[in-house]
């Protein structure tokens, strides 16, 4: 069904009007590679010019051969060509976070980049990569670069701006790595305090998508488990099970008590809806309905 005659809204607009839900809604992610591209972006950040077409393209590929994704980042505000081309990798496994920096002379050097995080200098400081992709997406944009300007006044070193994540609609969009913990509607909950409580080993529950290296059923089954009980910390409700039924998941998580608890969820589809500014036909999406805790 088109919507051609209806009047164009931006998509983060609507999906607060309609309340979208966050819960269980991260994009898969357990090994990233960070590239920095501090020039403008076309509508795919690696494979449309400025950027080499031919070397996006095989970095591209061999970069998802490995099982990893590839986001291009760059500062907040400043498009000036960088003198060498700089990287991260990122291992976003629960219990195996990490973040090696480096850098090569140019782009082509990056086809003989080590993928296994065995180069590089390690790093403990956390990466803030808010997704900023204007030709993307235009609430991406808008949205993203007011969530990068608050973080980076506040953390300059911390904060970067990044290539599509996905969720347009839940723009303003970050992830916080190493773990992979993807936020929605950051602009409306301060970025900061996400930030701020990420230095505590906290996360801020009524802004988290989840975390990329889990299940969207898990993820919802932590949210619920997190309003239920009250633990925000990054690795309460770890994962022990979790078994497919007849009408959904059935996932067991863990607690400090030695006790665990296990959670029922439901996938249900949306309304018919716009999930993203630039959509010209209605979808529905997947959502995640508490069927029981305990």
């Amino acid at each position: 069904m088109t919507i051609a005659d209806a009047p164009w809204a931006p998509c983060s607009d609507r999906a607060r009007e309609r309340g979208d839900p966050l819960a269980g809604t991260a994009p898969r992610g357990i090994r990233w590679l960070l590239l920095e591209v501090a020039t403008s972006w076309g509508p795919n950040a690696l494979l449309d010019a400025p950027f080499d077409r031919e070397v996006g393209r095989l970095l591209v590929r061999r970069v998802e051969a490995a099982g990893m994704r590839i986001l291009a980042i760059r500062r907040p505000g400043r498009r000036s060509p960088p003198t060498v081309q700089r990287w991260a990798i990122v291992d976003s496994r629960p219990g195996s976070e990490s973040i090696v920096w480096g850098e090569v002379a140019d782009a082509p050097a990056l086809l003989e980049l080590p993928l296994d995080g065995s180069t590089g200098t390690p790093s403990s400081e956390p990466v803030y990569a808010v997704c900023a992709h204007g030709r993307h997406d235009r609430c991406c944009a808008v949205r993203g670069r007011r969530v990068a300007a608050a973080l980076a006044a506040a953390r300059p070193e911390q904060t970067w701006e990044c290539s599509h994540v996905g969720g347009d609609r839940f723009a303003g969009t970050m992830v916080v790595f190493p773990h992979g913990l993807y936020y929605g509607y950051a602009d409306d909950g301060d970025p900061v305090r996400i930030a701020d409580a990420f230095d505590r080993g906290l996360v801020v529950p009524d802004r988290l998508r989840g975390r990329s290296s889990l299940d969207h059923p898990v993820q919802a089954a932590q949210h619920y488990a997190r309003q239920a009980f009250g633990d925000d910390r990054i690795d309460a409700y770890p994962p022990l099970e979790e078994t497919a039924t007849d009408e959904g998941w059935r996932v067991r998580l863990g607690r400090d008590d030695a006790a665990s608890v296990t959670v029922e969820v439901v996938a249900e589809s949306s309304p018919p809806l716009l999930s993203t500014c630039a959509a010209a036909r209605l979808v529905q999406v997947r959502q995640y309905a508490l069927r029981s805790i305990g």
